[in-house]
C-alpha cells in the first residue's frame, strides 16, 4: 500500500475497508460547514497556481463521481484503462469557481453518498477487481485502493481548504499541477 499521506498524514493501511464508506460520508458532510463561508474567500486565488476553495470543493465532488464509474467499470471489465478525469480542464470548463457554494456542498454529499453505496454492494471479489490508474504514475489499481485513495482525496482536499480560509497559507498545498 501507500506510504502515509505526508502532507495530511493519511494513512491507507490504517482504515478498515468497512470504514470507506462511511469515511466517504463523514468527509463529505464536513464540506457543507466549510462551504457556508463568505463566498468571496471561498473563491479568493491566493496563488496562480493554487486553487481556490471553491474550485477544490468541485474537484472533490468530481473526484467521487469519476471514482464511482470507475468502481463500476472495474467491476463490469477486466482490467480497464479509466481515463483521466482532466481535473484542470474541468475547473475551467465546468466553472468551479463561479458555481453556487451551498449547491457544490449537496453535490459531494450526493455524490459521495452515490460511492458509497455502490462500494456497500460489493463482494469480496469485486473489491479485489483492477484496472490501469493513470496519474500520477500508470499503475494497477483495485478497487479497495480506489475506494481508500478517494477517502484520502476527501481529508486532503478539506484540510488544504481549511488552511487557505483559516490561515490564507498556501504551503504544502498541492498544486493544482498535482492534483
Amino acid at each position: 500500500m501507500e506510504p502515509p499521506c505526508p502532507g495530511c498524514g493519511y494513512s491507507y493501511t490504517a482504515l478498515e475497508r468497512a470504514e470507506i464508506a462511511p469515511g466517504l460520508r463523514s468527509a463529505a458532510a464536513a464540506y457543507g460547514a466549510i462551504l457556508g463561508t463568505d463566498v468571496g474567500q471561498l473563491r479568493e486565488h491566493r496563488r496562480s497556481d493554487i486553487w481556490s476553495p471553491l474550485e477544490y470543493a468541485g474537484h472533490v465532488r468530481d473526484v467521487y463521481r469519476t471514482q464511482e464509474s470507475r468502481v463500476l467499470q472495474a467491476c463490469a471489465e477486466d482490467e480497464p484503462d479509466f481515463p483521466s478525469m482532466l481535473r484542470q480542464e474541468r475547473v475551467r470548463e465546468l466553472s468551479y469557481n463561479t458555481q453556487e457554494p451551498a449547491v457544490v456542498a449537496a453535490e459531494i454529499v450526493a455524490s459521495a453518498d452515490s460511492l458509497a453505496v455502490v462500494l456497500e454492494g460489493l463482494d469480496e471479489a469485486a473489491w479485489e477487481r483492477t484496472g490501469v490508474y493513470n496519474w500520477p504514475v500508470t499503475l494497477v489499481r483495485t478497487v479497495d485502493w480506489i475506494g481508500r485513495h478517494t477517502v484520502h482525496e476527501s481529508l486532503h482536499h478539506f484540510q488544504d481548504m481549511d488552511r487557505l480560509l483559516r490561515t490564507g497559507t498556501t504551503e504544502d498545498l498541492i498544486t493544482t499541477e498535482g492534483g
